[in-house]
């Protein structure tokens, strides 16, 4: 039986075969950067205003790039190919680095600035250059061979006309940003014609739920076809004049266009360096940078910038449904909020909205998926279908094909409306897994299908809702329960603030149980272990009046202070799998559990 393959309803995208700097910033006349004006803005420093138009964008990138290969003590490790590591937080340079980074011909990858030297040092021997010192030490590099290695960036804002600021005395003797930028700017940037559009121009590391971090190998050519696939499917925006808001890390490649991931997976993960790097420049989409979301600031800043767009995760819109400084401040302006990273279910989304709406706004929120190693968003919610599909992360993307299959060598495709994994194949698919074959080969087959470990469902229409994670799903008694699906029913609770679930091993059972973890709207109200097992209890037989028995939390509910989650809003499941471990030890785990319920 032939594979179903389901193709996309937009016009394919032209593939190019260039550099993405190239793609980005090539004049279509004197005047112009792209296709826009040179004297457009294209990013804004929040905090003080100061901003860089297109045009100095392009020369500062220009300047970056030949600092880097010129300068005497950068210029070994600056070379077409080596590898630049950024560890910073979001500000106006950010763009400058990235872009001249490439510009200059280097491959770059992008780190947590939560990151310990460890985790940075298993990064670096993967071939990045890092930033930190105690990270050069725990591989053995000598201080002075570190810090030839190291560009320090910092808030002085001179270079962009803006005010200057002190200078850390740690950084003493280190080279700045700013130095790089005054010896001189390269007649253009390093080309990627032809075939060597697919060398590799991002190594972005996919976190996985077990094992060591593996490094995604993004091609000059994944990016280009990226930026037309993701803008096939984008909200409309008015170049010059809707502004995009930037807050969530640079750091993940699609930390450039939604950001996130699901599960295992970043959702969107082009939040950071794909969609507020590369495509509001695309679009000509002015972007307001904020150094990380805080709820008083980031709605300020709404307000001040009259921002239009932002991209969020799930913790924020979360954020929004009940945070105070939603009711001090102006967001009128804001009309389209894109999330992505987890599932966002549909009774949070209408509460938010309304509450924008009571405000005076009129916000669409709609939902999206993709995958570090898809370069991009693979789903698209179309807008004007936002609320109609609420709860679809959309369409199938420009340029990409799909198969839904039941198997895992995929011999089985599912039908219309039937679970299976997601399969995606495309110019956008990672070129494979750094030094890594074998995770490569397990991972994508010999003809092109990139296995994303997702479950989906697709629609008679064509749209697609993301069910879990294969190795998430929770086998209880021959039934596969889905975290997610649980996780939106708790936090529609008025005293839920956040929600997870995990599959418990229970020997008496002989299955898994579902146990969830929560944070409690109110803190104060379970301050005692007393108040929290009565409230534990509650929950438990709340949802036994929502869900059908195979999903009931039979393996209890724990109250928890914070939930461990990554910088993109996703659930570190592991961790709670740990901590569930522990509590197991301890007697704790299943004294809430039914065991007597039966299906």
């Amino acid at each position: 039986m032939s594979p179903r393959i389901y193709t996309s309803a937009y016009p394919s995208a032209p593939i190019l075969n260039t550099s993405i700097f190239t793609r980005v910033f090539a004049p279509h006349g004197p005047e112009l950067v792209g296709a826009f004006p040179r004297s457009m803005k294209a990013f804004i420093d929040s905090e003080s205003g100061t901003f860089i138009t297109r045009g100095q964008l392009h020369l500062l990138a220009l300047s970056f790039a030949y600092g880097l290969r010129e300068h005497p003590t950068t210029q070994p490790y600056a070379r077409r190919g080596d590898t630049a590591l950024i560890l910073a937080a979001n500000s106006l340079a950010w763009p400058v680095i990235l872009h001249g980074c490439v510009a200059a011909g280097l491959r770059c990858t992008f780190a947590n600035r939560g990151f310990s030297f460890r985790e940075l040092a298993y990064q670096y021997l993967d071939k990045c250059i890092d930033t930190v010192r105690s990270m050069f030490s725990e591989i053995g590099l000598s201080r002075e061979e570190g810090d030839r290695r190291t560009i320090i960036l910092d808030r002085d804002l001179r270079w962009a006309g803006g005010s200057g600021a002190s200078r850390n005395l740690a950084a003493h003797g280190l080279r700045t940003f700013q130095d790089m930028l005054s010896r001189g700017t390269m007649d253009r940037e390093e080309q990627f014609e032809g075939s060597t559009a697919h060398e590799t121009v991002f190594l972005c590391y996919s976190s996985g739920t077990t094992g060591k971090p593996k490094g995604v190998e993004t091609t000059h050519q994944n990016m280009t076809t990226a930026l037309d696939v993701v803008a096939s499917g984008f909200a409309p925006l008015r170049p010059g004049e809707d502004k995009v808001l930037g807050c969530l890390p640079f750091y993940h490649i699609v930390g450039g266009y939604l950001l996130a991931r699901f599960c295992a997976h970043e959702v969107d993960p082009s939040a950071g360096a794909v969609q507020l790097l590369h495509l509001p420049l695309t679009l000509g989409s002015p972007v307001v940078i904020q150094s990380r979301f805080e709820p008083f600031q980031s709605c300020a800043n709404i307000e001040k910038y009259k921002i239009v767009f932002a991209y969020i995760v799930p913790p924020i819109l979360v954020t929004l449904a009940r945070h105070a400084a939603v009711d001090t401040f102006d967001l009128s302006s804001l009309r389209y909020l894109r999330v992505s990273a987890a599932p966002a279910g549909s009774d949070l989304i209408k509460h938010v909205k309304n509450r924008l709406a009571r405000r005076g706004g009129n916000c669409t929120i709609y939902q999206g998926y993709g995958q570090t190693e898809t370069s991009t968003g693979v789903f698209n919610l179309p807008v004007d279908e936002a609320e109609r599909k609420m709860g679809s992360v959309g369409t199938l993307s420009a340029n990409l094909e799909v198969r839904i299959v039941l198997d895992e060598e995929g011999k089985h495709d599912a039908e219309t409306g039937q679970r299976g994994e997601l399969w995606v194949r495309g110019k956008t698919v990672m070129k494979g897994y750094l030094n890594n074959p074998r995770a490569t080969s397990e991972s994508i087959t010999a003809d092109g299908w990139y296995k994303t470990g997702d479950i989906v469902v697709r629609d008679p229409e064509g749209f697609y809702c993301i069910v879990d994670r294969i190795k998430e799903l929770i086998k209880y008694k021959g039934s596969q329960v889905a975290p997610a699906e649980l996780e939106g029913v708790l936090l529609t609770h008025p005293d839920i603030a956040d929600a997870a679930v995990i599959g418990v091993e229970s020997i008496e059972q002989a299955t898994e149980l579902p146990r969830a973890y929560i944070v409690h709207a109110y803190p104060e109200r379970v301050r005692t272990d007393a108040q929290k097992m009565a409230f534990a209890r509650i929950i438990q037989k709340w949802m036994e009046t929502k869900v059908s028995r195979i999903k009931f939390l039979r393996g209890g509910v724990s109250i928890v202070d914070t939930l461990p989650k990554s910088a993109a809003g996703k659930i570190l499941r592991r961790e709670l799998r740990d901590l569930a471990k522990l509590q197991l030890a301890r007697g704790e785990i299943f004294e809430l559990a039914p065991v007597t319920a039966r299906l």
